[in-house]
């Protein structure tokens, strides 16, 4: 769902009015945070054995490998022609950034997600302060390394200072156990009360305070707009994600039965997204001119995704990106020796 979310915002165009306009829009602003949701999740996930009483070491070779492999990939995807800003360097230095919190408790994750939800915003608010609040700067290889980190800090579509809360929040819940279908309730129930209630809040403070402009100030912070980086905007689009992923633990049983030709396509996620973005900078771009013509390159997209994913799985278990994702053998001293 994220990966077809995300593919239709890339696709674009945005901002059509009517009804079929916004169910398009739906995901803007969504289906990224739900990515990031989801990698924290796997973070915990594939860490957990350094949480067991058994003390396991510390992966940080393979999260480095990874980090290294997503940060400079990532970049370099970013000077493709696509015109999507690349959410892969945000991955990698949030997987730096968490390695002094794989052990931590959960309370000191819950504060610093809670941190990150009202500090970030402000913090970006800060630094953004007088600048168009729609114009971002998006670091790419060649930029010098002051200006990508500074990028994925502040200045690109996903700033760290921010989008650290989904992903810690994301780390928090694989810690639990998703198999409670008491929890997959409470994620339905309080991510839909998240998602509406911030937004509702968000038009009342508007029709009460007014919309705020377009340079970065601290009439901002009643915006629930799309990437507005604002804290109302991301406990509505924290909270659409929560819901989803409950949704989909709650109908785990029939998705095994029904839907694992979309399971597939989320095992090769990594390849899906990096080849949706080559597929938008070499046959779609410019373009597309319509809401009509946006719909059918994303029903296209998402089509070849899923059969690829499909026939890829049948033959192999790991997709051809993901490979990269594991972590090179260390050689033997009589291989250094040679």
């Amino acid at each position: 769902m994220a990966i077809i979310g995300m593919i239709a915002v890339n696709v674009g165009p945005r901002g059509v009015d009517g009804i079929l306009g916004t169910l398009y829009d739906l995901p803007l602003g969504r289906a990224s945070l739900l990515f990031m949701l989801l990698a924290g999740v796997g973070t915990s996930i594939m860490t957990r054995s350094v949480r067991a009483p058994s003390g396991a070491s510390m992966p940080w070779r393979i999260l480095l490998w990874r980090a290294a492999l997503l940060l400079v990939g990532g970049l370099a995807l970013q000077l493709a022609g696509h015109e999507a800003s690349v959410i892969l360097p945000l991955y990698g230095l949030l997987f730096i950034a968490c390695l002094p919190l794989l052990k931590a408790p959960g309370w000191l994750l819950a504060a610093l997600s809670g941190a990150s939800l009202v500090l970030g915003p402000l913090v970006w608010l800060a630094v953004r302060r007088g600048s168009d609040a729609f114009q971002v700067t998006e670091p790419t290889l060649l930029d010098p390394p002051a200006e990508i980190l500074g990028g994925i800090l502040f200045t690109g579509s996903y700033p760290l200072v921010v989008w650290a809360a989904p992903f810690l929040i994301g780390m928090l819940l694989g810690r639990l156990d998703l198999r409670n279908p008491a929890l997959h309730r409470r994620l339905v129930l309080w991510g839909a009360v998240a998602a509406v209630g911030a937004y509702l809040l968000s038009q009342l403070l508007i029709l009460v305070l007014g919309a705020p402009g377009r340079t970065v100030g601290l009439d901002r912070l009643v915006s629930a707009t799309a990437h507005s980086q604002m804290p109302l905007w991301l406990v509505s689009s924290s909270g659409a994600a929560l819901f989803v992923l409950g949704l989909c633990l709650m109908g785990e049983r029939f998705a095994s039965r029904h839907l694992s030709v979309l399971a597939t396509t989320g095992r090769l996620s990594l390849t899906v997204y990096v080849g949706h973005l080559l597929a938008l900078a070499v046959i779609v771009r410019p373009g597309p001119g319509s809401l009509a013509e946006g719909i059918l390159v994303t029903a296209v997209l998402c089509t070849a995704a899923v059969a690829f994913s499909w026939l890829w799985t049948r033959r192999f278990q790991t997709g051809p990106l993901e490979i990269l994702l594991r972590l090179p053998p260390r050689k033997t001293t009589s291989e250094r020796n040679g």
